[in-house]
């Protein structure tokens, strides 16, 4: 299967795919509570959300009152991340730009990367590259918290084709190719009798993987969970939470 590099620049919009489902917002709040227990931020705290999406983690962060800085290359999540900000009646400092080319400096007490918006590089030294990113953006002991899919368990239970049937009534295709070093796939949504598809590439990463990764980052990985319950990473969790320390 043929992927564009840059497939992103066209990916995220609400016209084909949105992360803040219902569904997904309703977990939102129980994920927040177990990352703001990992990462221990006193109030007034400076959070850099990296791949913020529509702000469903965002608005929550600040609603505890930490400063939050939700950055994103989608223009339409952004101004949706900011409408939900006001309505909560918070502030959120919002910045577009590409995850590998991310300018701060020593800024943030804490950073995170949730719900698999990472690896979708072809060339793995473009992880490298947004993970210095945001090491680069800690302050000396700054803590690092990232949600991906678990590289182990796809693997073991990977599906070349699936489908279902959305909360507005579409439906959602999937056919995948699992490759040496991720997979690549095409999603077709098919709403109000029309289709659209597009193609994506997701790096799969172990713990083990993503823990090399972030050495080379100057990130010292100190915990790992297979969900936001706290449940133990293991082969038959789908999710790996890792929690890391800027070590320089």
């Amino acid at each position: 299967m043929k992927i564009k590099y840059e497939w992103h620049r066209d990916f995220f919009k609400n016209s084909f795919y949105n992360p803040a489902s219902p569904a997904a917002a309703a977990q939102a709040p129980v994920e927040v509570r177990f990352i703001l227990k990992q990462l221990k931020l006193k109030k007034g705290g400076r959070l850099l959300d990296v791949c913020c999406g529509p702000g469903r983690h965002a608005v929550l962060f600040a609603k505890k009152g930490l400063a939050v800085t939700g950055y994103d290359y989608s223009a339409e999540y952004l101004k949706e991340t900011a409408t939900k900000a006001k309505k909560a009646g918070v502030k959120l400092s919002l910045v577009r730009g590409d995850m590998r080319r991310l300018k701060f400096s020593g800024e943030f007490d804490a950073a995170v990367n949730l719900f698999t918006s990472f690896g979708y590089f072809q060339r793995f030294s473009d992880d490298i590259k947004t993970l210095k990113g945001i090491s680069r953006a800690l302050k000396p002991g700054g803590l690092f918290l990232i949600d991906i899919v678990h590289g182990d368990f796809v693997r073991k239970n990977f599906r070349a084709k699936n489908w279902l049937r959305l909360e507005d009534g579409s439906y959602h295709l999937e056919d995948a190719v699992l490759g040496k070093d991720g997979v690549f796939n095409t999603w077709t949504v098919i709403r109000k009798g029309k289709a659209q598809s597009k193609s994506f590439f997701s790096r799969l990463y172990s713990k083990s993987r993503m823990s090399a990764a972030m050495r080379k980052a100057g990130l010292k990985p100190l915990k790992a969970w297979g969900s936001f319950t706290g449940a133990k990473l293991t082969g038959k969790t789908n999710r790996l939470i890792l929690l890391a320390v800027k070590t320089k």
